[in-house]
């Protein structure tokens, strides 16, 4: 039983973290799907199972690294020039650019206008960044999940980064509906530790940022109250892994609860287990642009 809390910034314990696995080591999390997995496609999967999500676009890279032998002819099959205020018209102004994965509030900007679009785009050099709709929230929560489905929501302050400790932020409905769509989420993407944010917009909570699977449990960020919480539900969590734990229910279920494969599809999702959930939407508001159809 190992909890993986450094994989992400030291590639050793990923390619180490992998062979335990193959061996039969649970480990939290799936280092196999948290390899493959991006925000853009969080975006995309939660969109289809119901969840509300701002409006998002995937955007080609502004640059490549020196040493990769990229040019003109090997991106033939991407539109140029990209039509910015057509994106922006469809996400709205202001919104929000920031990378396709990564975290730790690295390379995020808000932009008013395409100028301050174009300006942050150029400064982007190689990293693939999306281009959101920006959620005027009244209210921002954070959710501690543990296991999946055991999920605490928690007020937080984004523009001072800090945690609250506010028992009665949310309604009953809406901390309901919030605990539901967390649940959802991580069935899906089959994080067992993970923070799951959402931004409120007139009673509507938007699900902003879910690929947080070594999230922040530093005991001066999260206060003393919530510090406890966690370590109490995460030894929990690993008592009964390491008892019980099978490696299947690490893998995410997003295959069979959008239908798109077997349950025991590419991502390996555990065949025992059967989805309640409904197909997806026919419409999403993710997408990507620059590429030319065949």
């Amino acid at each position: 039983m190992i909890v993986d809390r450094i994989s992400h910034e030291v590639e050793y314990y990923r390619g180490y973290l992998k062979h335990a696995a193959l061996e039969g080591t649970y480990v939290i999390n799936n280092p196999f799907w948290w390899t493959a997995d991006d925000k853009f496609f969080n975006y995309s999967v939660a969109s289809k199972l119901g969840i509300a999500i701002p409006k998002t676009v995937l955007l080609p890279q502004k640059s490549y690294p020196a040493d990769v032998d990229i040019n003109s002819e090997s991106l033939r099959n991407l539109k140029y020039p990209i039509e910015w205020d057509e994106l922006l018209d469809y996400v709205g102004r202001p919104a929000i650019l920031k990378p396709f994965s990564g975290g730790g509030w690295k390379h995020v900007y808000k932009v008013n206008n395409k100028e301050e679009l174009l300006a942050a785009y150029d400064g982007t050099g190689p990293h693939c960044m999306t281009l959101q709709q920006f959620v005027n929230f009244d209210q921002y929560v954070r959710c501690f999940t543990f296991g999946k489905t055991d999920i605490t929501p928690v007020a937080y302050d984004p523009k001072e980064r800090r945690y609250l400790v506010e028992h009665n932020y949310l309604s009953a409905d809406l901390g309901a509906r919030i605990v539901k769509d967390a649940q959802t989420i991580n069935q899906a993407l089959g994080y067992e530790m993970n923070t799951i944010e959402f931004a409120i917009e007139k009673g509507v909570p938007y699900a902003i940022d879910f690929l947080n699977p070594a999230p922040d449990f530093e005991r001066d960020r999260i206060t003393e109250f919530y510090f406890g919480h966690v370590v109490e539900k995460m030894a929990k969590l690993v008592i009964d892994r390491a008892l019980k734990g099978t490696v299947a229910n690490s893998w995410p279920r997003w295959e069979e609860m959008l239908g798109v494969g077997t349950a025991t599809g590419f991502t390996g999702a555990p065949a025992s287990t059967k989805s309640s959930l409904s197909a997806a939407a026919k419409s999403t508001p993710a997408r990507g642009i620059g590429a030319k159809s065949a």
